[in-house]
């Protein structure tokens, strides 16, 4: 998370994990401005969060298509089925399906499971939120969930590697 107004993210947190890691970084914030990619691309990120209901289609497509520019997956998050067309104009590959419902912030994956077959053939599903337990992941990868964003529950974790070996499956530690 870079968002500090609502999350108490910093942009410098991009720059610092990448020292340590060399998988994909997303930044996760709210974008509604193209200098925000530049930053997000400055500071390490290789893919940036746009967010369907905070952006009008053309603004949508125009992110979308810097992020491309400049190296950077965006994966468009949605909420709704109206939210699914627009990311669907925008010519992006990654969907994000949220499970959390941002006026009640409840959480529930039954988003995911109405939305998955609205999206056409050759997108990758990202499941957001809610993602508690190993069979849910299953049951949101038979439907067709390619791959998932889980905070909460591993954060929560004094010790997260073990709450992340269940979430994959791996009983094997």
């Amino acid at each position: 998370l870079t968002d500090n107004k609502f999350f108490q993210g910093e942009l410098a947190f991009l720059h610092q994990v990448r020292q340590h890691v060399e998988v994909p970084l997303l930044r996760k914030d709210f974008v509604v401005d193209p200098y925000q990619l530049y930053e997000a691309r400055v500071h390490g990120a290789d893919a940036a969060l746009l967010i369907a209901a905070a952006l009008d289609v053309p603004v949508l497509t125009e992110l979308t298509a810097l992020s491309f520019e400049l190296g950077l997956e965006p994966l468009v998050e949605v909420h709704t089925a109206a939210e699914l067309e627009k990311a669907l104009e925008s010519s992006c590959r990654l969907i994000g399906i949220n499970n959390r419902d941002l006026h009640t912030f409840h959480t529930d994956v039954a988003t995911t499971l109405h939305l998955l077959p609205q999206v056409p053939e050759g997108y990758l599903v990202v499941s957001e939120s809610g993602l508690r337990d190993r069979e849910t992941i299953a049951t949101l990868e038979a439907h067709g969930a390619g791959a998932f964003l889980i905070g909460e529950s591993l954060m929560r974790e004094p010790d997260f590697g073990p709450k992340l070996d269940e979430l994959r499956g791996d009983v094997s530690r």
